[in-house]
């Protein structure tokens, strides 16, 4: 019995890093890619901001469905998978009509809402905080590898489609082999409906601020960079080096994450805020975009972490405190920050995102003094 349940976990962290080197790779098509084969096809810049919204939000709402009428099981986790797939195909068929479009981009960024929260609380309850970083690099090596073959091979805006549909599918297969890992208890929607977020109010404002602030680079950076005269080649370079260098954070960072983490995700924030004022006072200089990159190690791949291991100490809801995690910050945030950047888009669009990541600093300030008061 102890022999088989070893063989068991010994599969457990190759599958995991299969799915999200995969995962991470279809996000890598859609998010570096797709912004500029949209423009290619006749999208405005305001259109790709909209466009871009609709998957985001549909995070933002899920958690809100899950926390009265549903339960994160295996079985919604497995139609996740498939919607997942089913919806980079309806982009196939509909990316002429804006619409059509972006109600694909609906039902694609709900399916994507639900499977990764589902996962992260299976890695975070089964992998040391050293252990899970060392699986989680597996998604940067996806997104990596995506960017740097695009960037060489890309020359229609319909391939970048039928790559998304494969990274799809590939997710699907090995997500799928992860359900048999799931040990983490299933709350009903009754036990979901205590959930609370005022409690932390400060907290979840600073997230959604903080990715709020990253609209402009998730949505723009390709255009923005190849705007000033920069290679797409060569821009898919610096996709890739920020990338290299947050799978170095995430080998490493065990120890870091041993301390306080409320400090880490305040340094991360700060740093970030400089890091956007770096591409705003220095668009076209390669050697400096190049330095912005590599603080991607700490404003995603540390400050991720801290994030998601911090909710998930602050909440007995642990799936749902992930969905909301998601939900407010890559879904909100992120619903509105690309709405914003596909609005301020220009040579001033850091300098505001920059000014937000700042006040997301503030803000998580004043959640630390109010938790250190309620202690």
């Amino acid at each position: 019995m102890t022999k088989r349940l070893h063989n068991k976990s010994a599969f457990f962290s190759p599958l995991l890093g299969a799915y999200y080197f995969f995962y991470f790779a279809l996000v890598g098509v859609y998010v570096i890619f797709m912004p500029k084969a949209l423009l290619e096809l006749g999208y405005s810049t305001v259109e790709v901001g909209i466009i871009y919204a609709a998957a985001p939000f549909m995070r933002f709402l899920l958690p809100f469905v899950f926390r009265h009428y549903l339960a994160l099981t295996s079985k919604v986790y497995l139609l996740s998978l498939l919607f997942t797939f089913i919806g980079t195909l309806l982009f196939i068929n509909s990316v002429e009509s804006f619409w059509g479009y972006l109600l694909a981009n609906l039902l694609f960024g709900a399916a994507m809402g639900i499977s990764l929260p589902y996962i992260e609380t299976i890695a975070l309850a089964s992998l040391s905080k050293s252990h899970y970083g060392k699986v989680r690099l597996w998604g940067s090596l996806g997104f990596m590898g995506i960017a740097l073959w695009l960037g060489k091979v890309l020359e229609t805006p319909y391939e970048a489609l039928y790559y998304l549909s494969a990274m799809a599918f590939l997710t699907l297969v090995f997500g799928a082999l992860l359900t048999k890992y799931d040990t983490t208890s299933h709350e009903s929607a009754q036990d979901d409906a205590s959930f609370s977020l005022t409690k932390y109010w400060a907290f979840w404002t600073s997230i959604f601020l903080m990715q709020v602030g990253f609209g402009g680079f998730y949505n723009f950076f390709t255009i923005y960079e190849t705007s000033h005269g920069i290679s797409l080649e060569m821009t898919s370079w610096m996709w890739s080096f920020g990338v290299i260098c947050e799978i170095v954070m995430l080998y490493f960072q065990g120890p870091l994450l041993q301390r306080n983490l409320l400090n880490i995700l305040q340094f991360a924030t700060l740093v970030t805020a400089f890091r956007w004022m770096m591409l705003y006072l220095f668009p076209d200089s390669v050697t400096l975009t190049f330095a912005s990159q590599s603080l991607h190690a700490i404003s995603f791949a540390l400050y991720h972490t801290a994030a998601i291991t911090y909710v998930f100490s602050l909440y007995t809801q642990k799936k749902l405190a992930q969905q909301f995690f998601l939900g407010i910050a890559f879904g909100l945030g992120g619903s509105v920050g690309a709405v914003l950047s596909g609005q301020i888009y220009g040579e001033k669009m850091f300098l505001i995102e920059a000014i937000i990541t700042f006040m997301a600093f503030v803000v998580l300030w004043v959640h630390q003094k109010r938790k250190e008061a309620i202690v």
